[in-house]
């Protein structure tokens, strides 16, 4: 499984935009729902930022996030751990442009994504940047 998340987060390096949709600025367009909408969350996630999916992509995402000038910093995927377990594939693709690096993270379940899942959040800004959506 080690090596699948490692092709993983490399993959993301390379993926480029999947669709061509404005995503760099809050609110996206399309079909885009603020996550804080659909499930009991705030709307400022520390760490995270402000969430936006579109409930068709569920579990997995593309979820964007803002910092709270609604800058897109990051595109997560959370990709449920029996997912990597069944050995299914899957395609990264970075809606905002650049990648430029990826954290990967164990999360228990939360409301949205109940059951246990990896974060791989595919960053659009430094990680010095990331300090925009941490509180």
């Amino acid at each position: 499984m080690r090596r699948l998340l490692v092709a993983l987060a490399l993959l993301a390096f390379v993926a480029t935009p999947a669709f061509a949709q404005n995503v760099v600025k809050e609110p996206p367009g399309g079909a885009y729902k603020k996550v804080s909408t659909l499930v009991k969350l705030p709307d400022f996630l520390p760490g995270i930022g402000v969430l936006y999916v579109d409930p068709k992509t569920l579990p997995a995402g593309p979820f964007l996030a803002y910092d709270h000038k609604g800058r897109l910093v990051s595109t997560i995927y959370m990709i449920p751990i029996k997912d990597f377990e069944a050995q299914k594939a899957f395609s990264l693709a970075a809606p905002g442009g650049r990648v430029d690096h990826v954290s990967l993270y164990f999360n228990a379940g939360h409301p949205g994504v109940e059951e246990p899942h990896y974060h791989i959040v595919l960053w659009h800004v430094t990680k010095a940047e990331e300090s925009l959506v941490a509180k």
